[in-house]
């Protein structure tokens, strides 16, 4: 089958994929009669790019056809439906049909169904949680060898708390410090990365650990830093919401009388049990009943901003709200 369908929310990893995929189907050449993209506000969009995808290409090379943030997975006519039967079985060989999302496919829903019986791919491109970093450290890593720079174990690790999850700004530093080495064998050290990439500025971990240590003047020093660099509240929340449930675990753990780092590990959903010591560190100051206080007022805060009424004011509230719990006493 030739269907490919790609979702989730590192919209870069989904556009590196895309091209991958435009490269290895299209001849340059005819680019411009086998190539179509389909936006999701074009009426009949679906339709059109069923219809696309069944004309045989100009030339040479395959014919693509992207049907860009396609919300067939989320509701399908039945109209839609039965023309998305009756055509993806039978799709021309050289012909490729793409369809993104940024949101999960309705499992529930017959269209989806249809698709993962007939794609070729059905791939998930889920950003990294925030809190995750050993696997923010892996994604650096990778990153660096394919765009062909050396790094050192530390000067990774800075890499990734720079810039987190965000995969864009990931590559735009990775080049930049690509140029910057200038073709040397030599790994980029750590003071190097510090210099020449952005942000080592805030990010929500440091916000934490700020709640965490009931420092309120730096928890809304840093609030106000990523708010200024155009963080979404949302994501500083989730960040917020899973460094704290960690936290409890390991707590938790420790109180029930565990001690086995990979029994800890496993509870807390933490990839490297070597990471528990350092946790074990963190949670140190605070009681299991603040570290369960801190999780309403949290999730409060979650509830807020995805109805709608939640703004910058509410966000430094509760972040004093949650500084004043975490205060030792």
């Amino acid at each position: 089958m030739t269907i490919y369908f790609y979702w989730g929310e590192d919209d870069f990893a989904i556009e590196k994929a895309v091209a991958t995929l435009r490269d290895r189907v299209l001849d340059a050449m005819w680019t411009s009669f086998n190539y179509t993209a389909f936006l999701p506000d074009q009426n009949d969009a679906v339709i059109a790019a069923l219809n696309q995808v069944m004309t045989p290409p100009f030339g040479t090379g395959g014919r693509l056809v992207w049907l860009i943030n396609t919300t067939v997975c989320q509701q399908c006519p039945e109209n839609v439906l039965a023309e998305l039967t009756r055509t993806l079985p039978v799709i021309p060989e050289n012909s490729y049909l793409l369809l993104t999302s940024s949101n999960k496919p309705d499992e529930r829903l017959k269209s989806t169904k249809l698709l993962k019986q007939y794609a070729t791919e059905f791939r998930e491109f889920p950003l990294i949680p925030p809190w995750k970093t050993e696997l923010l450290i892996q994604a650096v890593n990778q990153a660096a060898q394919t765009v062909g720079v050396k790094l050192t174990a530390k000067s990774a690790e800075v890499l990734a708390e720079a810039v987190g999850n965000d995969t864009r700004l990931l590559y735009n530093e990775i080049e930049k410090l690509r140029l910057y080495a200038g073709g040397s064998n030599q790994p980029v050290d750590e003071d190097t990365v510090t210099l020449l990439v952005r942000n080592t500025t805030q990010n929500s971990l440091q916000l934490a650990a700020a709640i965490r240590t009931g420092d309120t003047v730096k928890a809304l020093t840093v609030v106000a830093d990523l708010v200024n660099a155009a963080e979404p509240e949302l994501r500083i929340i989730a960040t917020l919401v899973g460094q704290f449930r960690t936290w409890l675990w390991v707590k938790l753990m420790l109180e029930s009388g565990e001690r086995n780092p990979q029994a800890i590990a496993k509870a807390a959903e933490v990839g490297n049990p070597k990471r528990i010591y350092f946790l074990q560190q963190e949670v140190q100051s605070l009681s299991l009943r603040q570290l369960i206080s801190c999780l309403p007022l949290l999730l409060e805060l979650e509830f807020m901003f995805k109805k709608g009424s939640g703004d910058i004011t509410v966000l430094q509230t509760k972040v004093i709200e949650l500084c004043q719990v975490c205060q030792r006493h």
